[in-house]
């Protein structure tokens, strides 16, 4: 994601109800902001001023530079994983 970017969620939808699935890896620039859970197939990478309003699930690895991480109300992520699992196969 571009620096300075925002992905802001409107109209009542909720961080915890966003799924974003990455079969490869996630960068995030400085002073960019999003919304939603990350599901990532390798590494997700926040630079300096950077935030996220949700959840980050990598399975190799999550690098936050001088970034914010706001968890969101309780989803249910055992529906949510079981919805993306194959995609992370």
């Amino acid at each position: 994601m571009a620096a300075n970017m925002r992905i802001t969620l409107i109209g009542g939808a909720k961080a915890s109800n966003i799924v974003w699935q990455v079969a490869g890896y996630v960068e995030v620039e400085a002073g960019a902001h999003m919304e939603g859970i990350l599901l990532v197939k390798t590494a997700a990478h926040f630079r300096t001023g950077s935030s996220l309003n949700g959840r980050i699930l990598a399975q190799t690895a999550v690098a936050l530079q001088s970034s914010t991480v706001t968890q969101p109300t309780q989803p249910d992520l055992r529906r949510i994983l079981a919805q993306t699992a194959d995609i992370l196969v």
